[in-house]
């Protein structure tokens, strides 16, 4: 029996997510399928997305080619006709849950903002940034959640917020190697850091005056990004959707796992990726589900 071109792609997102070994795919398991389709199928979008400017050694043209290839497969959904898998995937739950196309279009936007080096002056700058990558997947997410109430849309902006100022300072150093840097330079002012200070403290924990200014920047953004945490619960309690917003809820307990270690000992950013242990991400969401019952 031959597939439809529908399910067809839809095997292939489920394909793409199984392999990721990304924190995500726990969170979906807690969807029920139609909805957990969905969600493979954002994460797909998203990866790709995230691939065109993220993989090693793509130069910005070719970069920016696959952006626009991505464009065109969004206006190809609004018309009914989309070509590659992922786009398929997306025009269904698109006209599943109603997301507009727009969404889409402003995390390509985000990525094009990874393309080249830059630096941001000031959080206010950085905080739009982190809406276009990272809110906006949330704003998508809590649709196919099927959630209703508008607290549930400022639940996803401070969540995604959260998430990607901990993202920056997880992967401080793997950026840093690639010419980036997230954190605002008037923060690195404030607290007296530079980035050649960043650079060498990230192959010996030298000179001590450094590290010590160091830890004190890391204290500072680590209690920002529990600041937007924060905010997430308030919302999230303010939606009366505890329940729909599940997966959001583990993985902010995972992505606040990984902030409390970063607290905990802030030169590890410098010697390897932190990851919270299948088995605690576990024990993580199976609290959050009681919780959601009680």
């Amino acid at each position: 029996m031959v597939s439809s071109p529908a399910s067809a792609a839809q095997r292939y997102c489920h394909w793409l997510t199984a392999r990721s070994g990304s924190h995500f795919t726990l969170a979906f398991l807690f969807l029920e399928p139609d909805r957990r389709r969905g969600m493979e199928a954002v994460y797909a979008y998203c990866r790709a997305v995230d691939d065109a400017v993220d993989r090693e050694g793509v130069p910005e043209e070719q970069a920016r080619r696959e952006l626009q290839t991505w464009r065109r497969e969004l206006a190809a959904c609004e018309e009914g006709f989309p070509a590659h898998p992922i786009a398929v995937a997306l025009r269904r739950i698109q006209s599943r849950f109603e997301i507009p196309t727009d969404l889409f279009r402003k995390l390509i936007a985000g990525a094009e903002m990874d393309l080249q080096p830059k630096r941001f002056r000031a959080f206010e700058e950085l905080r739009l940034y982190c809406e276009h990558v990272a809110s906006v997947v949330g704003r998508i997410s809590v649709r196919v959640f099927g959630c209703e109430h508008p607290a549930a849309g400022r639940y996803a902006d401070a969540l995604g917020i959260a998430f990607q100022l901990t993202n920056i300072l997880r992967d401080l150093k793997s950026d840093l190697e690639r010419g980036r840097l997230y954190l605002p330079i008037e923060d690195l002012e404030r607290f007296g850091v530079t980035e050649e200070d960043l650079k060498t403290l990230a192959v010996r924990a030298e000179p001590v005056e450094a590290q010590t200014r160091f830890l004190k920047l890391m204290e500072f953004e680590c209690g920002r990004a529990r600041d937007y945490f924060r905010q997430a619960q308030e919302h999230c309690r303010e939606s009366g959707e505890a329940r729909q917003l599940l997966p959001a809820r583990v993985m902010a307990a995972v992505y606040g796992g990984i902030l409390r270690e970063i607290e905990r000992s802030p030169e590890r950013v410098f010697s390897g990726r932190i990851r919270i242990p299948k088995t605690k991400q576990l024990w993580l969401a199976i609290r959050c589900l009681l919780t959601s019952s009680s």
